[in-house]
């Protein structure tokens, strides 16, 4: 609960200083997340074997074969801090590397650990960490950037939060209740 109060928290405070671009930025990036869940998810129900990647440390709860709870609130809030920190103009492109390196670096501490594990080859340090870095992170930091970027353009910036929620939404009632893959 706690943990869901500190997102409430920093969410409640972009809303209260109507900084609606970075509260869509941030729940992009959290979809953008549960994206990347649903295909881990069904990469495990089709390949028979593993999925690309799986939690397999303690948790509160197991949402998806690589996603926790606690996971999915450090991503609910992660994109709001990665926003902040972006200057008015210039180029995203150092900042999305920089912060999925920095992503990339926590994910292998995680492995080494044994709160995470890789089961397949192209995945392993060093030669995964580019494949990591760039459909693990990047892809959620330019999202989140992409969104931002998009200013007061609300309806703009609804419609991509809002297209995000569909393919995530239908892919877990899809996929989960109706087929049973994940």
């Amino acid at each position: 609960m706690v943990l869901l109060a500190f997102v409430f928290y920093v969410y409640s405070v972009e809303v209260e200083r109507r900084r609606y671009d970075i509260v869509l930025a941030g729940l992009a990036f959290w979809l953008m997340d549960w994206f990347n869940e649903v295909v881990n998810s069904l990469v495990l129900h089709f390949s028979d074997r593993a999925a690309l990647w799986t939690v397999t440390g303690d948790t509160s709860y197991l949402i998806l074969i690589g996603l926790t709870i606690e996971i999915s609130f450090l991503f609910a809030v992660n994109g709001v801090i990665f926003v902040k920190f972006l200057p008015a103009g210039g180029s995203r492109w150092p900042y999305i590397i920089g912060f999925s390196a920095l992503a990339v670096l926590v994910e292998v501490l995680l492995h080494e650990t044994g709160y995470f594990h890789w089961e397949y080859a192209f995945w392993d340090v060093p030669w995964g960490l580019p494949l990591i870095l760039v459909f693990g992170y990047a892809t959620f930091y330019w999202v989140a950037a992409k969104v931002y970027d998009m200013g007061d353009d609300r309806p703009r910036q609804i419609r991509w939060v809002g297209t995000l929620a569909v393919i995530d939404a239908v892919g877990i009632l899809l996929f989960g209740p109706v087929l049973g893959w994940i």
